[in-house]
């Protein structure tokens, strides 16, 4: 498992369940003893590094947004706004 198989896996998981949380995606690096792929952020909490999140950014440039507040992507929807970002 690389950081670009573990994008594959996020998109194939949104396309499942409409969404996926970075928590499920930490879970999922931890139980395939990938820790490797995971860095840590200044509140002490392990999140996706950055090798992951380049390979799903190549993935799925425009067609996936990620929701700050409550840590997730999931497809754009026309009511969201430009960028990589979304409210809700």
């Amino acid at each position: 498992m690389d950081a670009d198989s573990v994008a594959s896996w996020m998109l194939n998981q949104i396309h499942k369940e409409a969404c996926i949380y970075q928590d499920d995606v930490v879970d999922h690096l931890v139980k395939a003893k990938r820790e490797d792929l995971l860095i840590e952020n200044a509140d002490g909490n392990q999140v996706i590094g950055k090798a992951v999140l380049a390979a799903f950014r190549k993935l799925a440039p425009d067609t996936v947004v990620w929701v700050k507040p409550d840590r997730y992507w999931r497809f754009r929807v026309p009511e969201d706004e430009p960028g990589r970002d979304a409210r809700g």
